[in-house]
Order: structure tokens, then sequence, then C-alpha cells
């Protein structure tokens, strides 16, 4: 069994014994536009084509790109608010949004890449070192033990946070919209506090069992000779702050891989999913071509529903993932 993110402190006050109150245990209603929009305004827009001509001119590798290399005070300016949502606000945030038309593909993700950068550090994706990584319909299935993840597919993704499978999450995701589907594909988000307050309350005595481990389904990111599978809890108390780790989809799988769930286990399982099905407790938004996502990843469940792609491949849907953390080591397992 590999070890969770941190071990939880038995001397903390325990977040289960009370309902989670402050900026980040939202409810739909509770949100407006000023608490998660951010708008790249016109100085900004002229920083980012101004990068992107120096980039024409001069070719650097994305990833030996830096913020510090070009002067940015209003880019710099909306990221910084980016990052207060993040960490005292509502807990996630959509930056509007890249001249993308203005922009070779390639161009948008460098910016995107040095924006980010301002929130913490880029982070590898894959065991192989992927940094940057395409979300797209690939027309395979994502099965128990097939290391398809269901960001490759158009199916309805389950609430979840990122790379919840792994030791060592992510401390942000964020995804660029560089092209719609031609239906469906609506991003929602919904807070780990105000889940945990409904489960509190609907489902007092399963509560406990999402303290405890889970088995989840690694995907296939492992050296050979290691566990197919992640033993870690779904809830833990970290000083006094919940912090979670969910991917649904991978935990079922995952006792698919071992044999089976218990009954006990099976019923937190349909309560969680219960509550995540909940639409006062969701926010949902439509993300335009251009615009940034960025989510507190252990706050912040983010999904996105199913959708119908285009005929023409040239404009299937296309989001490009970072993942941003500036804790442990810039590889996979950190």
């Amino acid at each position: 069994m590999l070890a969770t993110q941190t071990a939880p402190d038995p001397t903390a006050p325990r977040v289960i014994d009370r309902v989670l109150t402050g900026r980040a245990a939202w409810r739909a209603a509770d949100v407006t536009p000023a608490d998660w929009r951010v708008v790249l305004d016109a100085a900004a827009q002229d920083e980012i084509l101004a990068i992107a001509a120096t980039l024409r001119r001069q070719k650097v590798p994305m990833l030996a790109l830096r913020p510090d290399d070009f002067a940015l005070p209003a880019c710099r300016a909306a990221m910084a608010r980016a990052s207060e949502i993040l960490r005292g606000g509502v807990r996630f945030a959509l930056v509007e949004r890249l001249p993308i038309d203005a922009l070779s593909l390639d161009e948008a993700k460098a910016i995107y890449w040095i924006l980010s950068s301002l929130l913490a550090r880029p982070v590898a994706q894959k065991l192989d070192g992927t940094m940057i990584y395409d979300v797209h319909d690939t027309g395979q299935k994502a099965l128990p033990g097939s290391g398809i993840r269901p960001d490759k597919t158009n199916v309805d993704l389950q609430f979840h946070n990122d790379n919840a499978y792994n030791a060592l999450m992510p401390e942000i995701v964020g995804l660029l919209c560089v092209r719609q589907a031609e239906q469906g594909g609506l991003s929602r988000v919904m807070s780990f506090a105000t889940a945990h307050n409904a489960l509190r309350e609907a489902f007092p005595a399963l509560l406990p069992r999402l303290y405890e481990p889970f088995w989840f389904d690694r995907q296939r990111e492992h050296h050979a000779g290691e566990e197919t599978t992640f033993a870690a809890p779904l809830f833990v108390n970290e000083a006094d702050e919940l912090r979670a780790r969910l991917a649904l989809h991978q935990i079922r799988s995952g006792y698919v891989m071992r044999g089976g769930a218990d009954a006990t286990t099976a019923a937190a399982l349909d309560a969680v999913a219960a509550v995540f099905r909940e639409p006062a407790l969701q926010f949902s938004f439509t993300m335009q071509p251009g615009d940034m996502q960025f989510a507190a990843n252990r706050e912040i469940g983010h999904s996105r529903t199913e959708f119908v792609d285009h005929a023409d491949p040239e404009r299937k849907r296309l989001l490009i993932r970072l993942w941003l953390r500036d804790g442990g080591a810039p590889g996979y397992i950190g």
C-alpha cells in the first residue's frame, strides 16, 4: 500500500464533527461571477500578443519558458486575482480569455504555460514525464485495468479531482479550451466542503467510512512489478481543513481488480455519487475557446457532461491540461 499525500494528525480537531463553513463551502446559489471570473483586459491582451510575436522571432522550447522572461504587469495582476480565488475564495477560477484566433496552437500552449506558471510550477502528468496533456475523445473505452483514462473518451465524467490514484496530487488543475464540442461538454465544479456537509446530514453513518482507505485503479501509471492499485481515504483532515481525493471511476475499477467491494464500501460510494448528483450543490459553465479554468484540486471536484463531437477531425473538442504543484519533485511520482 502506498502512502497517502499527508498523514493525518491524530491530535488535530476533527473536521468530521462539524459543519464546514467559509468561502470554500459554497452552494450554487451562493456563487456570483465576481467570485470566479477573471478577465484578461486590453493591456493583458497586448502583452499576450507581444509574447507570441517574440516566440515567432526566437523559438524557445515551451518547457524552458518562464514568466520572468517577459514584462507582464497586466497578466500578473489577472493571475494574482486568480490565485486569490483559488487559495482563499471559491477555489475555482475561469480566466477569460486568450486571443486564440490570433495564435497558433503552439503559441496558445506556450502562453497558457507561462500564465499558469504564475500560479504554481507545472509538473508531470504521466510516468513518462508528459507535462502538457491533451483532453479529447480518442474513441477508446476506459475499462478497469486498461490504463485508458476517462478524459480520453466522450462519456459524462463523474465529479473527481485529478490524479487521486497517486500519492502526491497536483495542487491546481488547469484546462485551456482550444475547441468546443458540437454538443455538450458542459463544465461543472463542486465544493468538497459542501459535499462533506451534505454527506454528514444525509448519510451520517457512512461518513466515517470515507475517512478509511479505498482501492484505486492506478491506470497503469506505475513501474513494472509495482502494485496496480493504490489505497487512500476519500477524506483527510489536514491541519483542521478538509482535503479530498475522489475518483469514483478509478475506485470502482480498483475494486473490480481487487475482487469486489463489501456492502459498507459499496453503500459509501453510492452515497458519494448521490450527493454529487445534487444540482443545487453544483456550479456549471461553458468554456469558450481561449478560456482557462483553474481549480484547487483537493478542495474542488470538477466534471463535464457527455458530449457529441464534430465529424471534422480539425474541429473536434480539445482542451489542454496542466497540473501545477510547488511541493514535492516535478515528476509524476513527486
